[in-house]
């Protein structure tokens, strides 16, 4: 068994694909904690531009949506996405075109369901995300999705403040969206980003939680009915669940 390991990017992927798409029985990985099994042969994967292009000009030929298709999955927050992108992938191959609709067969099921975890999350911050004011006058927004959604979401925000200088930090993958009014770059980030707030940020805040504490009745929890309006994990940046 041979175990390709990737540097988690979606032209490595292909590179290894290249090779793994008919190499039954391999495992493609990108997670570092993988257990080998005995006998194993790892492969470590630099992204091949040759490589990466022929499959993507293959899958192009058989079925033009499925590359977002599998850029979604690769988007997933788990370790097992490369393995549920390769047997997509496998299964357009062995068809020769489109297969999202066979839902009867195990791989594209699983396929189209990791893909609505990923588009789902993205849907659900754009709603969700919530923005402070700092002293500078420029608009912080972090968040830790489960997915990598941050390229997802940010054509929304840019639409959304177009002319408002703002950072998108995901600070679970330590990357952020730098926009200044203009142009929009994205960085790697340190671990811990300290952000100095505004007068008027931090005195929005005290005002939130005080009516955020008046509305709550402490004799009359309501845990469960407030995690069935918004699950725990969109709590962590709300101001009055601090």
């Amino acid at each position: 068994m041979r175990i390709y390991l990737t540097d988690g990017t979606e032209g490595c992927f292909y590179t290894a694909a290249f090779t793994a798409c008919t190499d039954r029985g391999c495992i493609v990985t990108s997670a570092r904690s993988v257990q080998l099994p005995l006998g194993a042969e790892t492969v470590c994967v630099r992204e091949d531009a040759e490589k990466r292009d022929r499959v993507k000009r293959k899958l192009r030929a058989l079925d033009g949506r499925c590359l977002r298709e599998i850029g979604l999955l690769l988007r997933r927050g788990c370790d097992t996405r490369e393995m549920t992108a390769l047997a997509y992938l496998r299964r357009i191959v062995r068809e020769g075109g489109p297969v999202r609709d066979r839902l009867a067969e195990p791989e594209v099921l699983e396929a189209m369901t990791e893909i609505k975890k990923v588009t789902g999350e993205a849907h659900n911050f754009t709603g969700f995300l919530r923005f402070m004011e700092g002293a500078n006058g420029v608009f912080y927004g972090p968040f830790a999705p489960d997915n990598d959604v941050l390229e997802l979401i940010l054509p929304h925000f840019l639409k959304r403040f177009a002319n408002q200088a703002f950072v998108i930090h995901d600070t679970a993958r330590r990357k952020a969206a730098l926009y200044n009014g203009r142009d929009c770059i994205l960085t790697r980030t340190e671990e811990k980003v300290d952000v100095a707030l505004s007068a008027y940020e931090e005195g929005f805040q005290a005002l939130w939680k005080e009516y955020y504490r008046s509305v709550n009745i402490a004799q009359r929890p309501h845990e469960q009915q407030m995690k069935a309006y918004m699950p725990v994990r969109y709590w962590k940046y709300m101001p009055e669940k601090q």
